[in-house]
């Protein structure tokens, strides 16, 4: 059993933020209908390579960007440039609870498929579109892309290394608008859903990832509206908290730099750090006993730990601070995240018989759910889907179409 066994999905969203919300919902249980473009599909099913192998090692069609936001749905293929496409997810939209979207606003309305024309036959309907700037505003029309919006909402304002240092914008490495836009996205179909449960009546949930990314500058955002100072690039250290950033340390045994995390989040956690530095003077001195103090006397402080950190390996520094209890990590690339051995323990990666490959390993889902688990292989999973394989299954199981329907269908094209 999964939390969202019985919900239906009719899925029109692609690329990242649409996707990564449905695929959420999906692992939740709930059965995701990917609409795709006849012939082409969701356009990251060409954002590579690196594209996946087959069993004899010939690269495929399926891109990892596809591979990785779209297991546990199911595709079918349809032309909604055509009435008859329109007319066929209008029928499917009847038999669902949720509608996704992340079309231009505007585009559902000529189709015929926008919200006031689905909930006539289906007032129960949760209907959500995930755009750029929202279904208002003076940007509403605008196309919106992660990039542009980490800029727009001021997130590379504030990542990157400082300024004075040579810094200058840089967006994040993953597209994190698109991703917590999916996430705020799936929150709010689940409280959309619940709100249908207790009165029978759908709405709709309009996501812009610009509304996302102001909200997600979160501390940030509030020092500017408390302070009225604009923050800057601080590289990585924090704007609020002392010691709390990358700090070299002594070079590896081939030479090469080395770094770790400190992440001293208290007045307590400072003194041990002090202690395990073998600099418990610093942990007493008024200019730094407070973090308020740090803070305001941070240009001081720095420089002296920076030179501390220089005495010692990473392993002895990580040693050191783990025994003390003091936030602290290693910087590992992805080779070494995925050899880590607690995020083997926890489940992170696992292996989906995919349809060109019996083998394929892809990053799990973060959620865990003691009585309701998320879909896993051998457990209710589907590997991300192959363009329009369930066409027919699914027409067959929810419509009752049959095969002179299907016949007529594919002979005009629309799926």
């Amino acid at each position: 059993m999964n939390s969202l066994d019985g919900i239906r999905i009719l899925d029109l969203s692609r690329v990242l933020a649409g996707p990564w919300c449905t695929q959420t919902l999906a692992d939740l249980g709930a059965d995701v209908i990917k609409i795709e473009r006849p012939g082409t599909g969701d356009d990251t099913r060409t954002w590579g390579p690196p594209f996946l192998k087959d069993a004899q090692g010939a690269e495929t069609q399926e891109a990892a960007y596809y591979l990785g936001t779209n297991r546990n749905k199911r595709s079918l293929t349809c032309d909604i440039a055509k009435p008859e496409g329109q007319a066929l997810v209008r029928e499917l939209a009847a038999h669902c609870d949720v509608f996704v979207e992340n079309f231009k606003v505007g585009d559902m309305a000529r189709y015929g498929l926008d919200y006031a024309s689905l909930k006539a036959s289906n007032p129960r309907l949760v209907y959500c579109s995930v755009t750029g700037f929202g279904q208002t505003g003076p940007y509403a029309e605008r196309a919106g892309y992660d990039y542009a919006i980490q800029g727009m909402g001021g997130l590379m304002s504030v990542t990157g290394e400082r300024d004075d240092l040579g810094g200058g914008p840089q967006k994040v490495g993953v597209a994190v608008s698109d991703l917590m836009t999916g996430m705020y996205a799936t929150v709010a179909i689940l409280a959309a859903l619940r709100h249908a449960e207790k009165t029978g009546v759908g709405q709709q949930v309009d996501m812009a990832l610009l509304d996302t990314q102001v909200a997600m500058l979160a501390n940030l955002g509030a020092n500017y509206l408390v302070s009225g100072s604009v923050p800057g690039r601080a590289g990585n250290a924090h704007q609020n908290i002392v010691p709390y950033q990358v700090f070299e340390v002594a070079p590896a045994a081939d030479g090469t730099k080395d770094h770790i995390i400190v992440a001293v989040g208290n007045d307590s956690q400072y003194v041990k750090f002090c202690k395990a530095a073998n600099i418990p003077e610093l942990g007493t001195n008024p200019l730094f006993a407070k973090n308020r103090d740090r803070v305001r006397n941070r240009a001081q402080l720095v420089p002296i730990l920076e030179t501390v950190m220089k005495t010692r390996t990473k392993a002895d520094w990580l040693a050191a601070l783990e025994a003390a209890k003091v936030p602290c990590g290693a910087i590992n690339n992805l080779a070494e995240v995925f050899a880590d051995p607690q995020v083997e323990q926890r489940g992170m990666v696992t292996r989906w018989q995919h349809p060109v490959k019996n083998d394929l390993r892809l990053v799990s889902s973060p959620i865990k759910l003691s009585a309701t688990p998320v879909r896993t292989p051998g457990h209710g999973g589907l590997p991300p889907p192959l363009l329009g394989q369930h066409t027919e299954e699914v027409l067959r199981s929810v419509l009752n179409y049959s095969d002179a329907q299907l016949s007529d269908l594919k002979r005009k094209e629309v799926i």
